[in-house]
């Protein structure tokens, strides 16, 4: 099993960070590489058990599904369904915690998968860099504009 953890501080109040992260279909809104995303079956994006599909800017597709939803820790937890990454058993959980002396938000991203060993410091590194740390540095940027 291989773990991909990244965190970061953004600069704004953990609940309004929480009001954009939360949605399940909001990853065209704070992240820099979906292009598109829809709930199937026209399903709530807070149902437990709801799955997303979404367009990355490069073609690819990822159906994802979530697993937990918590408003009171500000976390959910998601796995992937489908995907061009070459990754198994893929389980991520996303979370923010409010940092009380400045008013921001830290946030934390991790993810287990399995995968084949010769894959693993690309999809590390591809996952960690290109997928959370991208992520966190566009939902600064976008938290920076409010």
């Amino acid at each position: 099993m291989t773990t991909v953890y990244v965190s970061a501080v953004i600069p704004a109040p953990a609940a309004t960070v929480w009001g954009l992260v939360r949605d399940f279909n909001a990853l065209p809104r704070w992240t820099p590489f979906v292009a598109d995303s829809r709930i199937e079956q026209n399903q709530p994006s807070d149902r437990v058990g709801c799955i997303r599909n979404f367009v990355l800017k490069d073609g690819g597709r990822i159906r994802e599904q979530l697993l937990g939803l918590s408003d009171y820790e500000m976390s959910c937890t998601y796995s992937i369904l489908e995907s061009p990454m070459a990754v198994e058993n893929y389980i991520a959980k996303l979370s923010l915690t409010p940092v009380t002396d400045s008013n921001a938000t830290f946030a934390e991203w991790q993810a287990d998968f399995d995968c084949a060993a010769q894959m693993e410091p690309q999809l590390t590194h591809q996952i960690g860099v290109n997928v959370f740390k991208a992520s966190f540095d566009a939902l600064k940027l976008k938290m920076a504009q409010r």
